[in-house]
């Protein structure tokens, strides 16, 4: 089989290998197992690699570069438009030429994909869109045009569309799917992780507005004001990074939040499993996975109530929803910490539902939309 990749997510090409994001990365080697040829679609980056990158393990890859755009203003949507054709051509190329059309959306390149696609009614195709799918939420209208073309089942045949939550109005092309991130052999028995001691919150995500980090710190700044022993450690790096060190030394917070920047797989399950918290108050979200492997080593979840995290939470059982009002999810989480009995049932739950979505079952599941 003949396995075609198109995606928005940039590849770096080194020594013969091709590396991506690794949680990307990770999940596409589970579906290119199964394929005796890989083609990929997407940019090509020009940057080094770095310690969240990871390599496609394949012996048979073709990489067609197509160059990157945006439509974020005028001048940028006019030069995007010029570039289109090129792209076009050849995903039409690389599709005509395929068994499996698989589209990473939502995205810029995914978008064109999308589009292209629908040339080809009769190849088996399958979707995965990692972004928030609630048809009410407020998005890019790139990301709504994404929506209604893979869920229209006149323009898109033969195509399943992975999304992560049920929601109204869901079309047949659609179908509800998780992801995951550890294999059932790393599954650990539960500890109880004990509150009496420094309570350590953790962020996992780009330092970029949408993942909403400054408001993370803010809430603990506002638990140690109230006298809490409290720390925050955040993983990853972006745009925001500089705003972030001077709120935290503007407002003597070097003690209390540490920014770790990018870190291995490994060490992020470190920082997991040593955190009694696993926080995220981001603006818009797909299936949140930095909540999902929090959740799987066993910390409590607190998070904005988009998307499928909700459903994650159990709507609170499992974790904490918030509001976005700074007084009131400040005053939610100290009451969480200050109810060891409350924080014990919380853990369990989210332990428990957390271990039912493994690798294992993810690949299972795969293997069902290629045959």
């Amino acid at each position: 089989m003949k396995f075609l990749i198109i995606t928005n997510v940039p590849h770096l090409i080194e020594k013969k290998h091709i590396f991506a994001y690794a949680p990307y990365v990770n999940e596409m080697n589970i579906w290119t197992k199964h394929a005796d040829d890989l083609v990929i679609v997407a940019p090509e980056s020009t940057q080094f690699k770095t310690a969240i990158d990871s390599a496609y393990e394949h012996n048979n890859i073709e990489f067609i570069s197509v160059k990157d755009f945006d439509v974020l203003s005028l001048k940028n949507s006019l030069l995007a438009i010029s570039k289109f054709p090129k792209i076009c051509w050849k995903m039409y190329r690389a599709m005509q030429n395929a068994d499996h059309i698989h589209l990473r959306c939502p995205g810029n390149v995914g978008l064109l994909g999308c589009f292209v696609q629908i040339l080809f009614p009769n190849k088996i195709k399958t979707a995965k869109y990692a972004g928030n799918w609630d048809p009410k939420s407020k998005q890019p209208w790139t990301y709504k045009l994404q929506q209604k073309i893979l869920s229209n089942t006149f323009l898109t045949r033969n195509m399943q569309v992975l999304i992560y939550g049920e929601w109204e109005g869901q079309t047949n092309n659609c179908k509800s799917f998780f992801t995951a991130s550890y294999f059932e052999k790393e599954k650990r028995a539960l500890i109880t992780k004990n509150l009496d001691k420094k309570i350590v919150f953790v962020f996992v995500g780009a330092l970029v507005i949408g993942k909403n980090p400054l408001y993370a710190i803010q809430l603990i700044e506002q638990l140690y004001l109230k006298g809490l022993a409290v720390s925050l450690d955040l993983y990853g790096e972006g745009v925001e990074r500089i705003v972030l060190e001077n709120y935290i030394l503007k407002n003597n917070l070097a003690e209390v939040v540490t920014l770790k920047g990018n870190q291995d797989r490994e060490t992020l399950k470190t920082a997991y499993q040593e955190s009694h918290f696993v926080l995220l108050p981001s603006a818009s979200e797909g299936w949140p996975k930095a909540l999902a492997e929090g959740m799987f080593w066993g910390c409590v979840p607190i998070a904005t109530a988009v998307s499928c995290v909700p459903y994650m939470l159990d709507y609170g059982k499992r974790g904490a929803l918030l509001e976005e009002n700074i007084r009131e999810d400040v005053s939610k989480i100290a009451s969480l910490l200050n109810n060891k009995e409350e924080y014990v049932i919380q853990q369990k739950a989210a332990f428990t539902w957390s271990q039912n979505y493994t690798l294992d079952v993810f690949e299972t599941e795969i293997k069902k939309l290629l045959v």
